[in-house]
């Protein structure tokens, strides 16, 4: 949430912030309803302070022999209740609306970020393992029809349980997403960070402290449904463990020796997200369901962005011990997430499509990770507080996170940059301790009719 002392002291600079983010905010509104709020307020301090003086006056006037006087104060007193209920009620209501469209105001961007529109105007700040000797087949199968071809990714059967967007992995699929998992939990527990696994439904309340909620409410799975036994829950399907992790110190004041915090967890997670366009909608690049490690930090505000820049290395990390190709971007101020100050994007290079948005050898990048600054912003949603010193006063801290990275693309980039000629798939070494030593995924027998060919089922 953005400082409502600094809405008020710099509402110019809060207008063009939001314009460089191309966020459609009513701030005149805003300001005229926090000016409305604040007059109401006054005028009920006023109306009890006076109040409070009359009822002290007819406090001195008992047994005094000036009965008129006394109930001329009364009745004076009853008329200044009666105003205070009215001016009481009509600022309560603003100030509750107040909060309302408070939330509504993005985070304003860091000075930093570059300006631009949306995601064309990004800036590559780097890329990451191009200068190797790794020989491609001379046809890169994509992940969708390998996955199927070695039976270790079947989206038919996860669309007839579940629906369009969720899917099963089978066999060495299935193994290598759990190899993937332990291997990134064991390397972040290097960096020192300390394990959490969290519930998977969070409250509304946890889903406005990080910003998802009002504005990404569409894009949640809210759980209850039309069971009204279940109306009172107000529970959601965790879209990213960040939801619960930075929510865990809610309401509560840490200490300057607590921080640096680094928590880090592994949780399934839920979003309605839509293919986009071409090979988007097929495959597992996007889907409803899965598998990320999410890296939560909690610092003191003036070591926030040191920290972003250690974090995004924690999160590289990942991709260069797996030995896959990436890039970094670092987002402009018209992509940026809607609680972001500044935030760089990790993605992964996976050759499988001629997407031309690659590299010199075709493929397509794919966002495996997003490491971001949040300053204070979900600190003043959430009320997550340290104290500098015993004796000093409670500050909001800053919050920051990234993904450790998220599974689903990760597994698409191994697929299509590890495939050899004959249709197998290199399991990089890293994961092969989690995997009893296994060095090549060579797929599965398919079961039942459907595997046989029309010849085979007559």
């Amino acid at each position: 949430m953005i400082d409502r002392t600094y809405l008020r002291e710099h509402p110019e600079e809060v207008r063009e912030a939001l314009d460089n983010r191309g966020a459609d905010v009513d701030l005149d509104g805003i300001l005229e309803l926090d000016e409305r709020w604040r007059e109401l307020k006054a005028r009920g301090d006023s109306l009890r302070h006076d109040r409070n003086r009359i009822n002290e006056k007819i406090g001195k006037l008992v047994g005094k022999d000036n009965e008129d006087e006394r109930e001329e104060a009364i009745e004076r007193s009853r008329e200044l209740k009666s105003e205070l209920v009215e001016v009481e009620e009509e600022a309560n209501a603003k100030k509750d609306e107040l909060d309302r469209r408070l939330l509504e105001i993005p985070q304003i961007p860091h000075e930093s970020v570059p300006l631009g529109v949306d995601e064309r105007h990004n800036v590559e700040d780097r890329r990451w393992g191009f200068d190797d000797d790794h020989e491609l087949p001379e046809t890169v199968v994509p992940h969708y029809e390998l996955g199927e071809d070695l039976d270790i990714i079947d989206e038919s059967r996860g669309a007839k349980t579940t629906g369009a967007g969720f899917y099963f992995l089978k066999g060495d699929g299935a193994r290598l997403e759990h190899a993937l998992i332990q291997f990134m939990l064991d390397l972040h527990r290097e960096q020192e960070y300390v394990d959490v696994f969290p519930p998977v439904p969070v409250s509304s309340e946890s889903m406005r402290g990080t910003g998802q909620l009002p504005k990404f409410a569409d894009d949640a799975y809210r759980l209850g449904g039309d069971n009204e036994r279940y109306d009172d829950d107000d529970l959601w399907l965790c879209p990213t463990a960040e939801v619960p992790v930075t929510n865990m110190y809610a309401d509560e004041i840490l200490l300057d020796d607590d921080l640096p915090l680094k928590h880090q967890a592994y949780t399934p997670n839920f979003r309605r997200e839509a293919g986009e366009h071409g090979t988007e909608t097929r495959g597992i690049v996007r889907v409803h369901q899965f598998n990320k490690v999410e890296l939560v930090n909690f610092v003191e505000p003036e070591e926030s962005y040191d920290r972003l820049a250690g974090l995004l290395d924690e999160a590289e990390e990942v991709l260069r011990r797996l030995g896959l190709p990436y890039r970094i971007l670092e987002l402009c101020t018209g992509d940026l997430t809607f609680a972001s100050a500044k935030t760089y994007d990790i993605e992964v290079w996976a050759p499988g499509d001629d997407m031309e948005d690659g590299p010199d050898e075709g493929g397509r990048w794919l966002e495996v990770s997003s490491a971001s600054n949040f300053e204070d912003f979900q600190a003043r949603r959430a009320g997550l507080r340290y104290r500098p010193e015993r004796h000093e006063s409670a500050e909001y801290l800053h919050t920051l996170n990234a993904s450790g990275v998220a599974l689903p693309r990760v597994m698409v980039a191994i697929l299509e940059y590890y495939q050899n000629e004959d249709g197998t798939v290199t399991i990089p070494e890293p994961l092969r301790p989690y995997m009893d030593g296994q060095e090549v995924i060579e797929g599965h027998e398919k079961v039942g009719e459907s595997a046989l060919g029309a010849g085979e089922r007559e």
